[in-house]
């Protein structure tokens, strides 16, 4: 009775949250980690301890996925340099520097063990950037982040273990490396055949309920696998989403996608509620071990202070130069424009598509030019146009790069992953707990609660409103040229025949709107945003034409 009443108060607490957090202006996971620290004070609530393995295999792998399911595949393409570095590189660096920082200050602690700590806290919380999308930032800017939060922690767990094997000392350079590789590839094939046997088989289940109840076991069909080969399981459950979200609307129908949708958003409230309250709640706990092992507290305070101050600094020196490179990028990319232009105009002729194939090194400059060859040449450089107009509409000055810096927070897999570390071995065990758990908090009341006013401060650029109305134009001719490609039958008498005739067309002139749309999705020629709408009209409109059951004669 007592566990039925907990689950009831913390689902109350999660809506109450959720509900009142806005009308307050602050973000509900804010809310809920200082209900869980005011909580674990009381004096009739036990010290809390969850397991790590709950967290890392039971709750993140869910959440990934479903974040990984809505991320737009183009976007996530296209921002793949800077999320790969972010990533990877800027978790190497900030586990080092910190480390340093950790081996310096915390006595007899040692680089091996300060590098894992330093792992511990560098990467940015999957969770935490739900904070982010509620802040009104630029769609390029959460992707960048959201992509990031959803690859760093194959990097920084992979890390981890490493510098805990080094303190064995069994370290090797190349060991480290072919380590990450190895997680990283087993995770990439499991992802991508979990995903595509996933749609295979949800294709074929008619029922919406039944369909939804599979989408619940992908990500552990993922990840569980990949951590039983020693892969990340995390990459595993995100590279299934992806394979997920960008498939699913060639595959399942309006009603499939739209009951995961709903479902999985309950899902997502429950678990990201779940895990800030947790991470909350834990405190009481971990600042018992610390008093029981006489480190004291205001060390560990002062300790977690300066770490989060190191994580926003090393992460402010690298995002400087990476938006320096995306400039560059973004500049040579237009220099290049009127060159892929003068190629596309050339197309139309197969000599001329011929030749130009050949100087470019595309497909077919080695051997007889197809027609398939001068289809895929032009595929690529619509696709490249798009991406060219795409860097320029949202260019990334110091504005936007101020909130890439500052949206980087910690949170609750920084906790969980401190409690992996060993219990046997580990210098200081419960200190370094608590000053991860200093970092992750402070990082998610400080940050988490600032960004709205930071947003304000520093005026990212708009979206240009001209440009906007020009996509909707261009979107809105897409869709009437798709429709028409499917005429309508005349009016004809009311007759069930009749009926049937004019659903059968109307479903028809939809299917050939939504496939214009996904084609315009892949080559990336409008906004992930104004697509999403389109689509999701296309699916209400469809879902209202088949409910209108067959007419009686």
């Amino acid at each position: 009775m007592e566990i039925l009443l907990v689950i009831v108060l913390v689902l109350l607490a999660i809506a109450g949250a959720t509900t009142l957090g806005p009308k307050l202006g602050v973000a509900a996971p804010l809310v809920l980690v200082v209900l869980g620290i005011g909580v674990s004070f009381l004096p009739f609530v036990p010290p809390l301890t969850i397991e790590p393995e709950w967290i890392i295999a039971g709750v993140l792998p869910p959440l990934l996925y479903s974040a990984s399911v809505s991320m737009p595949a183009m976007e996530f393409r296209r921002e793949f340099g800077a999320i790969g570095g972010l990533s990877v590189l800027l978790v190497i660096v900030s586990a080092v520097i910190l480390g340093l920082f950790f081996a310096w200050v915390i006595p007899g602690l040692g680089i091996a063990w300060g590098i894992a700590l330093g792992a511990i806290v560098s990467p940015t919380d999957a969770v935490a950037t739900s904070i982010v999308k509620r802040s009104g930032v630029s769609p390029r800017v959460v992707a960048i982040l959201e992509g990031e939060s959803l690859l760093n922690d194959a990097s920084a767990l992979v890390l981890l273990r490493t510098a805990i094997a080094a303190a064995a000392a069994s370290f090797s350079l190349g060991g480290f490396i072919g380590s990450f590789a190895y997680s990283v590839a087993v995770a990439l094939v499991l992802g991508w055949a979990v995903g595509r046997l996933n749609l295979i088989v949800r294709a074929r289940v008619t029922d919406a309920t039944v369909n939804t109840v599979l989408s619940f076991t992908v990500p552990f069909l993922a990840s569980i696998p990949a951590e039983a080969l020693g892969a990340s399981g995390l990459v595993a459950a995100v590279v299934a989403g992806l394979i997920t979200g960008r498939r699913a609307p060639r595959v399942l129908s309006p009603q499939h996608r739209l009951s995961d949708a709903q479902n999985w958003r309950t899902v997502e409230l429950v678990l990201e509620g779940l895990v800030f309250l947790v991470m909350g709640l834990e405190l009481f706990g971990i600042v018992t071990d610390v008093q029981n092992d006489h480190a004291g507290f205001v060390p560990a305070l002062l300790v977690g202070a300066g770490a989060l101050l190191l994580t926003i600094l090393v992460r402010a020196a690298y995002v400087g130069p990476l938006l320096a490179v995306l400039s560059r990028r973004a500049k040579r990319g237009e220099q290049m424009r009127p060159r892929i232009e003068s190629i596309q105009g050339r197309l139309d002729d197969p000599e001329s598509a011929g030749t130009a194939l050949v100087r470019t090194g595309g497909p077919g400059s080695r051997r007889q030019v197809t027609a398939a060859d001068i289809g895929r040449f032009a595929t690529r450089l619509r696709r490249t146009i798009a991406d060219i107009d795409y860097f320029k509409a949202a260019p990334l000055g110091w504005r936007e790069g101020s909130i890439v810096v500052w949206a980087g927070m910690r949170g609750a897999v920084t906790v969980a992953a401190a409690q992996t570390l060993p219990h046997e071995g580990t210098p200081s065990r419960s200190l370094l707990v608590l000053i991860a758990f200093i970092v992750a908090a402070a990082s998610l009341l400080i940050q988490g609660g600032t960004l709205g006013w930071v947003v304000r401060l520093v005026k990212p650029a708009p979206v240009d409103a001209e440009l906007e109305r020009d996509e909707e134009v261009r979107l809105m001719t897409l869709l009437r040229d798709a429709a028409e490609t499917v005429p309508l039958p005349a009016p004809t008498d009311r007759t069930p025949e009749a009926f049937m005739e004019q659903k059968r067309a109307r479903l028809a002139r939809i299917e050939a709107q939504r496939n214009a749309l996904l084609d315009a999705r892949d080559d990336g020629t409008f906004s992930a945003d104004l697509l999403l709408n389109a689509l999701t009209n296309l699916d209400a409109d469809q879902i209202a034409i088949e409910l209108k059951g067959d007419p009686i004669a």
